[in-house]
């Protein structure tokens, strides 16, 4: 027989590398090249990820409220389903699950292969074998249990954190450094909102510990404090490393390079460097990769307990108490997504996309304190109401801009959405 429910497996280190491993992908070591094209001076660009990374410590403190209030499976479609109704929360987990996780992982699997490429040579077809057998390996690793897969986390999150941190010493203390230019020659509004598109996608997946909220051990200390903690970890290590970046090559190096790490690594400390900073992404990428058949699935888990999705999924495993054929599922999706290489366009959507439902979710607090104040919340957003204000404020000023910007990819986010709306009416009657 069924367990009735996910056991609280995990605890506030299992939490804390979840928030910091599921953040930590491969952006802060690519996106910087495409912040330098649009911010080109070091105040500008040090200021843009200063920026982003607070508003997303806000969302992590709202979320942190939340889920200390409410520390359900399901996290941010919970969460919007108290505040917003079913219909919202449906919408947010039927685009998880259509396009932001099963694409974000698909695409950091893809990503898996091109690194390793630097080590072993690989073919089209056996990189796309590399990103299904990673897929694979994380899929099963989460499907026998969520002890083995946070024990992924913690391993392979610790280990990127150890080689950024290398990294980051290697281009302070290196032989080569250049004079950094603070000051901008140019400089506009949609430039920054657009440089903000790349450093919220460095920054995504601070969310994810949400999901697994009702498997966490004393959630209402351990929930805040992950966020919190791991937050702040991510900011520094992600300020330090566009420093170390600043110090190793010049601006307009950073603006034509591929791959910034590398080859700032490579400038400060010669192939040893660059071999490096290519473990460490590797590194980055399992950990980041592994925290979405870890935490994605228990969004399609908690959407099936309210009816809201085909009713497997809402079944936890016998022997190994997880989601486990929500985990499959996930991970068969993804697979997909490899396969038809369609990642890459979803992803360009994502952005828009995830920002609606962060923006409503923190807007939730609002909501929550006026309507159901009885609830006991053991963590209360700090600055409240200013904070949530402001991440909602800036949230619809970055989606519309964006609109602006680049209205194709954001139209396309905007229109997978709405396919959820139909579907959704289709359930209700089932």
């Amino acid at each position: 027989m069924a367990a009735a429910e996910l056991p609280r497996k995990l605890g506030l280190l299992d939490a804390a590398t979840i928030v910091v491993g599921g953040v930590i992908g491969t952006g802060i070591f690519l996106v910087p090249a495409q912040i330098a094209q649009r911010l080109p001076s070091a105040g500008l660009i040090l200021a843009v990820w200063i920026f982003t990374g607070v508003l997303s410590l806000f969302g992590a403190l709202a979320f942190a409220e939340l889920g200390a209030m409410i520390p359900s499976t399901g996290g941010q479609y919970v969460y919007l389903r108290e505040s917003w109704g079913p219909l919202t929360a449906f919408l947010c987990g039927w685009t998880f699950f259509l396009v932001i996780q099963t694409g974000l992982f698909a695409g950091l699997a893809s990503g898996f292969a091109i690194y390793l490429s630097y080590f072993v040579p690989l073919t089209p077809l056996s990189s796309k074998l590399v990103a299904l057998a990673l897929i694979a390996v994380l899929t099963f690793v989460n499907y026998r249990g969520a002890r083995a897969g946070a024990t992924v986390q913690d391993v392979f999150t610790l280990l990127s954190v150890a080689g950024l941190a290398a990294f980051i010493a290697i281009a302070f203390f290196g032989r080569q450094q250049v004079k950094i230019i603070w000051s901008p020659e140019r400089f506009s509004g949609s430039d920054f909102g657009v440089a903000m598109i790349g450093c919220l996608l460095a920054y995504e997946g601070w969310n994810t510990i949400s999901m697994v909220a009702g498997e966490v051990r004393q959630p209402q200390r351990n929930l805040p404090l992950a966020l919190g903690l791991g937050m702040a970890v991510v900011i520094a290590l992600y300020l330090l490393a566009n420093l170390a970046y600043l110090r190793v090559l010049s601006i307009g190096e950073i603006t034509v390079a591929e791959r910034v790490a590398s080859t700032a690594a490579e400038r400060a400390a010669g192939p040893l460097g660059a071999i490096l900073v290519s473990v460490t992404i590797l590194l980055s990428i399992i950990g980041c990769s592994n925290s979405s058949p870890l935490t994605a699935p228990r969004v399609y888990f908690a959407q099936a307990r309210d009816g809201l999705f085909f009713s497997r999924f809402g079944q936890v495993h016998p022997r190994f108490e997880t989601p486990g054929f929500s985990v499959l599922v996930h991970g068969l999706w993804s697979a997909i997504l490899v396969l038809t290489g369609s990642y890459q366009t979803l992803i360009s959507y994502t952005m828009v996309a995830a920002w609606i439902f962060y923006g409503l979710t923190v807007a939730g607090v609002l909501i929550l304190r006026r309507t159901r104040p009885e609830l006991l919340r053991p963590y209360k957003m700090w600055g409240y109401p200013l904070t949530p204000v402001l991440f909602v404020a800036i949230s619809l000023w970055f989606v519309i801009n964006a609109m602006v910007t680049t209205p194709v990819p954001s139209l396309a986010g905007l229109g997978l959405i709405a396919t959820g709306i139909p579907i959704y009416y289709i359930w209700r009657r089932v």
